[in-house]
């Protein structure tokens, strides 16, 4: 094994480029997002008031396969990228199997995972349009983090509402925030008549990533000068996180190699997409045949047990009617430690990606997400972000499956974040507290019928 390469890095001039616009070459495209109260189809100037307008361009853009990555935006990206592709030769080794397993690390960021991808174009978007004051929200932290960071970057001012369960869980997520400047809040809160709502209805919400979106947009409208960012969901971020894809496929031939299996974790879909999309337009066109698998979590399963329908993207119903897989932008996740997973929809292009069969999805219980965590750190020497867990798990159940066939697969997946800030959670997997919820079916069709109604 000492003779065998383990990581394949990019020099810095070979660095993407252009990001990949998957919309213009899917055979099917995605819905348009509808306005509320017209039902009619937008158009990228409807969302001028709310993002940076060539994010709203980049979102609504279904024509342009290449999107040129601006020059300051690439010089960030040399910090960090590329990201190293990894043969997991340890885990394989502990498995038994057959399979040849790699992985993309994006846990060597700055902010120890992929979000810095979109963080930097939109706060660089943002400076260049005029503006001075960027909000979003954040799960787990890891968004909040990085669009810290990269506010910092541009000489602008963050506000971040941090779901509730997470900014308790994870306390040092918002000291990294709040080191680079950010405001943080725990969602939801008093500050907005979203979150006064929320908690008059539920005085106890733990809070969701639908809590915290309805109460940054809400700071976003009411503030001057001020735009909303997104790390995850829209189209635009998922073209931002192509350049994972986009490097690992060069890494791959360096390896002589090419999946059979492209496996990431799934919130909203920024990483998967960010691994899948480049690899995935050869599909397209016939020549490659590849499975891609989105591991999200058993108690947040909007593909495998959500609805394809309208539905708003929080929970307060601000933002735009988006066609997507749900469980109902009223659904509120349980308190899992994956707290970046914890969303009731899935990206548009994602959606309909699933919807046409380009993709499969699978849930993950998180005793099962931490146990293939353990072995992966034990293996790897890296402690994998709860999130990550999820698609480690799926992966090692593709390759348990190539060791009964003995068959010689190529596994690449998305190491989307390190977990050493999420320590606690290791903790409680191993003094055996932690636990798995159950999300029953009666709960899921009642937030969907009141959607359909």
């Amino acid at each position: 094994m000492s003779k065998e390469r383990k990581r394949y890095i990019l020099d810095e001039d070979q660095i993407p480029r252009e990001w990949y616009n998957i919309q213009a070459e899917m055979p099917v495209k995605p819905l348009p997002a509808l306005d509320p109260a017209t039902k009619k189809p937008l158009h990228a100037s409807d969302l001028f008031h709310l993002f940076a307008k060539e994010l709203c361009e980049q979102e609504f853009n279904q024509t342009d396969p290449w999107i040129k990555i601006p020059e300051p935006v690439r010089d960030m990206y040399k910090f960090y990228r590329s990201t190293p592709l990894v043969r997991a030769y340890g885990l394989e080794k502990a498995l038994g199997t057959s399979a040849h397993i790699y992985f993309k690390n994006e846990s060597v960021s700055p902010m120890g995972s992929h979000k810095l991808n979109s963080a930097i174009p939109q706060a660089y978007y943002c400076k260049k349009e005029g503006v001075t004051n960027i909000t979003t929200e954040t799960g787990a932290g890891q968004w909040g983090a990085s669009l810290a960071y990269a506010a910092r970057l541009f000489g602008l001012e963050a506000a971040v509402y941090q779901v509730r369960v997470s900014y308790e869980q994870k306390p040092y997520r918002k000291s990294i925030m709040q080191t680079f400047g950010a405001q943080v809040t725990p969602s939801p809160s008093m500050s907005t008549r979203a979150g006064k709502d929320i908690l008059t209805a539920t005085p106890n919400h733990p809070g969701s990533l639908g809590t915290a979106i309805s109460e940054a947009v809400e700071l976003a409208r009411t503030t001057p000068n001020c735009k909303y960012t997104l790390g995850s969901v829209l189209s635009h971020v998922s073209l931002h996180q192509t350049v994972i894809g986009l490097e690992a496929e060069k890494q791959m031939e360096m390896a002589g190699e090419y999946p059979d299996i492209v496996v990431a974790c799934f919130g909203g879909g920024s990483n998967f997409s960010g691994i899948a999309f480049p690899f995935m337009r050869h599909n397209f066109t016939g020549e490659r045949k590849t499975r891609f698998i989105a591991a999200e979590p058993a108690s947040c399963p909007k593909l495998t047990r959500g609805r394809f329908i309208y539905d708003f993207g929080d929970e307060a119903g601000y933002t735009p009617l988006l066609p997507m897989f749900s469980l109902g932008h009223n659904f509120t996740p349980p308190n899992v430690h994956a707290g970046g997973l914890r969303y009731h929809g899935a990206g548009v292009i994602v959606s309909q990606l699933l919807k046409d069969g380009w993709m499969e999805a699978v849930d993950i219980e998180q005793l099962e997400s931490f146990e293939a965590g353990l072995l992966f750190a034990r293996t790897e020497g890296i402690i994998p972000a709860p999130e990550s867990c999820h698609a480690i798990a799926a992966t090692i159940r593709e390759a348990n499956r190539c060791k009964e066939t003995g068959e010689e697969k190529v596994i690449l997946f998305n190491l989307s974040g390190h977990g050493l800030i999420d320590m606690a959670a290791y903790d409680q997997y191993l003094s055996g507290s932690l636990t798995n919820f159950h999300v029953d079916d009666a709960t899921i069709e009642k937030n969907i019928r009141q959607i359909e109604h």
